[in-house]
């Protein structure tokens, strides 16, 4: 009996360069894993021409596209079901993750958030807007953070972590650029990490897997 390798589904708004650092990981066998689709809710989008260049099936919808709430529900979950997603990795995703979604995939959805959580995390904190907090804040460190998403926005347990200094000078521009390195290193060993058992994810409703992991 063959076993298929896991598979991938991606949720990002713009760029998708962490969806294209996975996805390149993929292929060279760093993960074990497959890309099986890229949902995104921005037709005008980078990485819906990431995605084709990488012959990664994409699903362009959002709620307007949709007509309500329920029916966008209903066509993401129909398209993760019909590609045999098993891990939901999101990638400058600028939506909140519905909780029909959720429910769907507990336990089994991934961010990747541009400073140390729990600090300069939660509503509004995306983008520049991170780094420019972290940068007026006097902070000496800050980095990137993998974690399970849950109903509030970055307060799913914590899976990985890596930081970088801040130098005298540092703006929120050179910050966002040194983040963006360890964060294409870091979202690909922490995924393989995860497929591999090495990290464990929570089971459905479990959220203190920090703490089971530090114990």
């Amino acid at each position: 009996m063959v076993t298929r390798k896991a598979r991938l589904g991606f949720f990002a708004s713009h760029g998708g360069s962490n969806f294209q650092s996975v996805v390149e990981a993929c292929h060279t066998g760093m993960i074990d894993a497959e890309a099986g689709l890229v949902v995104c809710n921005n037709k005008n989008a980078m990485v819906l021409e990431r995605a084709e260049k990488l012959r990664v099936p994409s699903l362009c919808v959002n709620r307007k596209i949709a007509g309500s709430e329920e029916q966008l529900d209903l066509l993401i979950l129909q398209e993760l079901a019909q590609y045999e997603v098993d891990l939901v990795v999101l990638a400058g995703y600028m939506k909140k993750i519905t909780p029909k979604v959720l429910e769907a995939y507990d336990g089994r959805i991934l961010n990747i958030h541009p400073a140390l959580l729990p600090k300069f995390g939660g509503k509004g904190m995306y983008g520049m807007h991170v780094h420019e907090a972290v940068v007026a804040s006097g902070a000496k460190e800050s980095g990137a953070s993998i974690h399970v998403v849950t109903t509030n926005y970055d307060e799913g347990p914590i899976l990985a972590q890596e930081a970088v200094d801040l130098e005298a000078e540092e703006s929120a521009e050179s910050l966002a650029k040194k983040v963006l390195v360890i964060e294409h290193q870091l979202y690909p060993r922490t995924i393989q990490a995860v497929l591999k058992g090495q990290l464990h994810l929570p089971e459905p409703g479990e959220t203190t897997l920090r703490k089971r992991l530090a114990a």
